[in-house]
């Protein structure tokens, strides 16, 4: 883990992992929001433009990855980003807005919990690169 942790690539890996990660599961939202938000407890409507709005995201993230070099400003927008995202997901549920099922909760805190880890992962891929 320390060897990943100190690679000089770790935040262009990070953004590269995000990016892919976030478009795979903000396209999977955006076309398959009807079958999902049932199963989910979650209005289908919040559950299709998040996916599109994961989709912007993650060309975003995508694009800034293969900067050369990567820019400071562009990376630490993503980390705040993410970071704003997991207190989002968190708000949401805490929010009572929703009623989501176990499967709901699963994924909206598996979301959140996986943008925590890229902010954290990004930010200290940004820090070593100063």
């Amino acid at each position: 883990m320390q060897a990943i942790l100190s690679s000089p690539s770790l935040l262009r890996n990070a953004l590269l992992v995000d990016a892919i990660g976030t478009g795979a599961t903000g396209l999977l939202m955006a076309v398959a929001a009807s079958l999902l938000a049932p199963l989910l407890g979650l209005p289908e409507n919040l559950v299709f433009y998040a996916g599109l709005l994961l989709i912007l995201f993650s060309g975003f993230v995508y694009i800034t990855a293969n900067g050369q070099p990567i820019s400071r400003k562009a990376a630490m927008a993503i980390i705040i980003l993410n970071a704003l995202w997991v207190i989002d997901s968190i708000a949401l549920l805490a929010s009572g807005w929703v009623e989501p099922t176990r499967l709901g909760y699963v994924f909206v805190v598996a979301q959140a919990l996986v943008g925590g880890v890229f902010a954290e992962l990004q930010f200290i891929g940004l820090r070593r690169q100063a």
